[in-house]
Parts: structure tokens; C-alpha cells; sequence
């Protein structure tokens, strides 16, 4: 039996929450946000919120994957969603919240999990893992727009 893996983080960012969501809208500006393990970033349908495809590598877990993800907007100006299309489950979650003058943002991923002892491992790191990644992505994104901010 598969089990769910689930790792988020969250952050305020310095900057009001409809243009952080802008910024994480834009397929391509979102790429900029990135950090390793993701790379080859490229968007192939779309541009701008509900229905693009971005395709993208991750070197994570000892091991390299190719994810090509739908972007759907649930709530617009609120909560973005990509989903793997290729079937591993993966669904990563976007939501801006409103925080003053800034926003909170937080990221959150769910996948199925390994099964076995792979999969008792699996849950105990790579929830950490992502953690830190997303952790990282968080503070790209609160940087560019601490720049944007100040041009």
C-alpha cells in the first residue's frame, strides 16, 4: 500500500500578495525561483496562469526525474496547483495569502510514496528534503521581490 508524502514550507514575502502571485503565475518568471535540485525549466503550453504545462528535471533522492506539470488556478490571485501529468501523483500547492503590506505564501507538496522499507525510508526524508527545498525557493522569490520593490 502506497502512502501519501507530504513536506511544505511557508514565508512572508515583501510584497503585496497580488504581485507575488503575479510572480508566480508567470511560468517563466517562476522558473527564476527555482533552486537545485529543479533545472532544464521550460514552459510548453501557456504562459500565464490556468492551463500551462511546464516541463522540468529534479535531481532528488539519488536519482534524476522528468516532471511535465499542469498549472491550474482553484482560486485566482490565491492558490496555484501543479500537477504531474506523468502519474506519479505529484500535486505542489501555491497559496498567497494577504499579510498587511506583504504576503504569506506557502508551498505545499503531496506525492504516493514507495511501499515497502524504501517507502518507510522515503518518509522520513524526503519530507525533510522537500522541506528544504521549497524553504529555498521561498527565499529566492521574498528576494526578487525585495528588488522589485526597490527600482
Amino acid at each position: 500500500m502506497a502512502h501519501v508524502v507530504v513536506a511544505s514550507a511557508e514565508r512572508t514575502v515583501d510584497a503585496p500578495a497580488d504581485e507575488v502571485y503575479r510572480y508566480l503565475a508567470d511560468t517563466q518568471l517562476h522558473s527564476r525561483f527555482l533552486p537545485p535540485p529543479f533545472y532544464d525549466f521550460r514552459a510548453e503550453e501557456g504562459g500565464v496562469g490556468t492551463g500551462n504545462v511546464v516541463r522540468f528535471k529534479i535531481d532528488f533522492a539519488g536519482g534524476v526525474r522528468e516532471l511535465r506539470m499542469r498549472v491550474t488556478e482553484p482560486e485566482p490571485g490565491r492558490t496555484l496547483v501543479h500537477t504531474d501529468t506523468g502519474g506519479s501523483g505529484l500535486v505542489t500547492t501555491f497559496t498567497v495569502t494577504p499579510h498587511g503590506e506583504q504576503a504569506l505564501v506557502n508551498i505545499t507538496s503531496r506525492f504516493d510514496g514507495e511501499t515497502g522499507f524504501a517507502g518507510f525510508v522515503e518518509r522520513i526524508i524526503a519530507p525533510r528534503r522537500l522541506h528544504r527545498v521549497h524553504d529555498k525557493e521561498l527565499a529566492r522569490l521574498d528576494a526578487y521581490a525585495r528588488e522589485e520593490r526597490a527600482q
